[in-house]
């Protein structure tokens, strides 16, 4: 997922697809609590290559999934028959107030600019529609992090730099390697939530042990 004019995933999804998706629980931990039950079309923000589908449609809602990279939906095709579609989550196509429910699912690092995505993506719930965004910790997971083998984690003071940092020796060889990694702090990443229009309900840091790697957030649109 990226905004702008290029896809920083395409031509990875094969890899992607293989490193992340394959083969992994059907359902990220908590997501699916997080996310309820509920009907409806879905809206899926940075889908990938549509590892979240299947918790989409366990809660009970229909697929519509997003993302810049027509790499990417390429895979996810093979994962769904809903519809699909390339577009920026920070410009989305639909108009105000057509879905009861939006996730944005990834992609705080993977944007210019994380307030608007979520912005859009208040903008096109209905009253009382249901968002939820899950991701990256700011703290604990980003490209001023260094994962120690024990599962500890050293914080470098590059965390309070917002932004595309350049590469770091211990990046490793992971996701961050190979379309690098856009830092939000996390007092940046929680403002982008305080909006008249949303209703903030619960965060949750996912993982079940150790020092969280993800973030997670409900809300609900305002009547």
């Amino acid at each position: 997922m990226a905004t702008g004019t290029t896809a920083r995933y395409d031509g990875l999804a094969d890899w992607y697809d293989a490193r992340y998706v394959a083969g992994a629980e059907p359902h990220q931990p908590g997501l699916l609590e997080l996310v309820g039950p509920g009907s409806g079309p879905c809206l899926d923000i940075g889908c990938g290559t549509g590892r979240n589908f299947e918790t989409i449609r366990a809660s009970g809602r229909s697929v519509v999934g997003l993302d810049f990279s027509a790499d990417q939906l390429r895979l996810a095709r093979t994962r769904t028959d809903g519809p699909l579609m390339v577009a920026d989550a920070a410009v989305l196509p639909f108009a105000d107030a057509s879905f009861d429910t939006a996730m944005v699912m990834w992609i705080s690092t993977d944007v210019d600019d994380f307030t608007k995505v979520v912005q859009e993506a208040t903008r096109v719930l209905r009253p009382d529609g249901v968002l939820v965004v899950y991701g990256v910790h700011p703290c604990f997971n980003g490209p001023h992090v260094l994962w120690n083998e024990d599962g500890s984690r050293l914080v470098h003071p590059s965390y309070r730099q917002g932004g595309w940092p350049e590469e770091s020796p211990y990046w490793g060889d992971g996701i961050r390697r190979h379309v690098g990694m856009h830092h939000v702090p996390l007092a940046t990443y929680l403002n982008a939530f305080l909006t008249p229009a949303l209703t903030l309900e619960r965060f949750e840091e996912p993982d079940p042990v150790g020092v969280p790697y993800s973030l997670a957030v409900r809300a609900r649109r305002s009547s």
